[in-house]
């Protein structure tokens, strides 16, 4: 990609965030219409789930591939692919008939999503070289998470409560024919020197893995944890895991470089990219169904009551980039772990959500929290990374969000279906009194994804941690011929 000027970058970091824009938006929007799209299409906790999972599902599963393709032939190209497919696959969720037309279509959605936030992210990386500018600009592209998760509930709720639900998927398509214009316009096209080969069983392996794991948790409490069909599931997900670590060891083009691993801060940044965003599904997932079912609020007025939480998000993510690219990662990742681990414990210890005092408390601490994760999480993903894989290196960190996602939703799911079966409809006194008490152990899980993030980011940001990044990227630049900008790029990272 030839050098562009300061200005020319800002505007292709600004349509790169369009991207982020509307795949973050429409999932911020998605939950607070959950409990309208439940009552309206005769869903069960499950249905809900699978909404949501289905699109982490696809997504997670074709992040890699979407990054090393784009690589391969063309990071614009994909880019504009996936903004037609995303905005297609969002005209046909709005005119789903039924759940099951809503899932397909969800996919749709998902397989357009892969192409847009690894890919952008590519080419933000490859736009700005100086790790200093690069760490604002992924400071800037966290903002718009923040921009995502303030605007998501207010203009969900005021769209379900005056429109009705499907017309939170038309906001998809005047911004994502925007930036499909405006990436033609200005997106100057890029390539990797030496692409990855297509590796299709890496990619099958993947899928059912993803899939049959998701599958299980999701469907368990309805068929029973030994039931054959659950077991049959599990049972699979372990094979294509192993299958997956001995086949990839052996290729020597692998769609996920195990090598990349053997980086203790990426190895970090990728556990704590699975736990932050399991925390963060799982806390939209059981706050949206609490507030509209058990307390009875409108989806505007939930929306209102989250805004706390996604207002620290959007003051601490810019924040947490400028602290990352002056002071290294670990004082965001410290700062987040705390935050998040506090907010679990009020509302597992302190029955936060009887007090609207501890629930404010409660949302601001994980605002604070997954503010301040998202940065370091991405700059340590592909800083020290040869420029060349940088599609590939963006995609596992991107995968690893969406699998702590899909997790995240499947599992605190699986517990709140659990604790509700046969306790009636939603908003019934009875449902609503063991939703709280079912909700105890989901939110012990989301503290403990906070202490993981806390304990994971002390480890993997110290001295010992960067030497390993500084020796991994030698082994990674070794055969491909990084110039010396990179390799002075890679150590500048490890000493940050």
């Amino acid at each position: 990609m030839p050098e562009l000027s300061r200005r020319r970058r800002q505007l292709v970091l600004a349509i790169c965030c369009l991207s982020l824009l509307i795949v973050s938006l429409d999932n911020t929007v998605l939950n607070v219409a959950l409990p309208s799209m439940q009552k309206e299409l005769h869903a069960t906790v499950a249905g809900m789930q699978w909404t949501i999972d289905a699109y982490t599902l696809v997504l997670a599963s074709l992040l890699m591939l979407a990054g090393s393709t784009a690589d391969r032939i063309g990071r614009r190209k994909i880019f504009q692919i996936g903004l037609v497919l995303f905005t297609l696959g969002s005209v046909l969720c709005s005119l789903a008939p039924n759940l099951e037309a809503l899932v397909v279509f969800r996919m749709v959605q998902a397989v357009g999503g892969s192409m847009l936030n690894p890919v952008a992210m590519s080419i933000v990386t490859n736009t700005f070289t100086d790790p200093r500018e690069r760490a604002r600009a992924i400071g800037v592209w966290g903002g718009v998470v923040g921009i995502s998760m303030a605007a998501g509930p207010l203009v969900g709720g005021l769209l379900v409560d005056s429109v009705g639900w499907r017309s939170i998927f038309w906001i998809n398509l005047p911004v994502g024919l925007a930036a499909l214009l405006l990436t033609w316009r200005y997106v100057p096209e890029s390539r990797a020197p030496k692409p990855r080969r297509p590796d299709p069983v890496g990619q099958l392996l993947v899928i059912g893995l993803l899939g049959s794991l998701t599958y299980a948790i999701i469907e368990a409490p309805a068929e029973g944890w030994d039931s054959p069909r659950i077991l049959l599931f599990a049972a699979l997900a372990g094979c294509s895991l192993i299958g997956l670590l001995l086949y990839e060891r052996r290729r020597a083009e692998p769609l996920i470089d195990l090598r990349f691993f053997r980086s203790a801060p990426f190895s970090g940044a990728t556990v704590i990219a699975v736990c932050a965003f399991a925390a963060l599904s799982g806390f939209l997932f059981l706050n949206t169904l609490y507030l509209q079912n058990v307390r009875g609020l409108s989806a505007l007025h939930a929306g209102l009551y989250m805004l706390p939480m996604a207002a620290l998000t959007f003051v601490c993510a810019p924040l947490s980039g400028r602290l990352v690219g002056s002071r290294g990662p670990r004082l965001s990742l410290l700062v987040a772990g705390v935050a998040m681990t506090a907010c679990g414990l009020l509302f597992a210890a302190f029955d936060a959500e009887t007090d609207d005092v501890l629930l404010f408390t409660g949302y601001v601490l994980f605002g604070l929290g997954f503010g301040m994760v998202n940065a370091p999480i991405t700059n340590t993903a592909v800083s020290g990374m040869p420029r060349s894989q940088a599609g590939v290196a963006a995609a596992v960190a991107s995968t690893s969000r969406q699998i702590g996602a899909t997790l995240g939703v499947a599992v605190i799911g699986a517990v709140l279906a659990a604790g509700v079966a046969g306790t009636g409809t939603p908003r019934g006194a009875e449902y609503a009194a063991a939703f709280v008490d079912a909700s105890k152990p989901a939110w012990w899980i989301l503290a403990g994804c906070g202490l993981c993030v806390l304990l994971v980011g002390a480890l993997t940001s110290g001295r010992w941690a960067l030497e390993t990044a500084r020796r991994t990227a030698q082994r990674l630049e070794a055969p491909t011929g990084v110039p010396a900008g990179d390799q002075e790029q890679a150590s500048t990272v490890s000493r940050a």
